[in-house]
């Protein structure tokens, strides 16, 4: 089933309709990491000097542009560890979108569904953004300081974080909160699976940017396939 969810998202991606909603969730997680990015090197300018004087050197000028080209890759890094925040404050404004265009492909008899209005949508999908980005930062402390090996613990957090969160959300569209969350937990195993490894790929810097749509994709296939038990 989870395999079968994440292969018919992959070969959605050919379909010009979910190619719109793609670049439309690429845009917003560019934007988010590129705001993250100004953040970074508004702190780098202020608190760098523009000249130091070493020993033995004399002054030594340009660190902060230095420093400010550096911060580039030092986001790519950051990115590995921010995606997955990212991933979850944008996806109440793509997922009906993604929904929209799986369902009209693979489920055409379903009956429509209103559209979540935009400020509730963000407002929930802003729920978990600052408990995501505090355990990803202290991930990033721990895959430093454990060879790398916490990055597994931080897959398997993300993983039930964002399975929670996505196919409760693609549920909320068909069924009241109390059978969403029931479902979700009859089948929470399956469930934190499919989210690892949409955790996984997010860990990769520029294929992550792509996961965000996928994993709606992939979250509506699995509820439409629970529900059909």
């Amino acid at each position: 089933m989870i395999f079968t969810a994440f292969y018919r998202a992959l070969t959605q991606m050919a379909d010009p309709r979910f190619r719109r909603v793609i670049w439309f969730g690429l845009a917003l997680a560019v934007a988010l990491l590129f705001a993250m990015y100004a953040a970074v090197l508004m702190v780098v300018q202020v608190f760098t000097p523009d000249a130091i004087t070493l020993p033995w050197v004399g002054e030594v000028t340009g660190l902060s542009t230095l420093l400010s080209f550096g911060s580039i890759a030092v986001m790519l890094v950051l990115s590995v560890f921010l995606m997955v925040p990212v991933a979850s404050a944008f996806t109440g404004l793509f997922l009906d979108d993604a929904a929209d265009a799986v369902e009209d492909r693979y489920y055409p008899n379903l009956p429509d569904t209103p559209r979540t209005p935009f400020w509730p949508a963000l407002l929930d999908s802003l729920r978990y953004f600052w408990l995501l980005v505090v355990l990803n930062l202290l991930g990033l402390v721990v895959v430093i300081f454990s060879a790398g090996l916490g990055m597994v613990v931080l897959w398997a957090i993300n993983g039930y974080l964002l399975s929670r969160e996505y196919f409760v959300m693609v549920a909320l569209r068909r069924m009241p909160p109390e059978d969403a969350h029931a479902m979700r937990r009859a089948n929470v195993i399956r469930l934190w699976i499919a989210g690892v490894l949409m955790a996984i790929p997010l860990s990769i810097p520029l294929v992550n940017l792509l996961v965000p749509v996928v994993g709606a994709a992939v979250f509506t296939h699995l509820f439409h396939r629970i529900a059909l038990r």
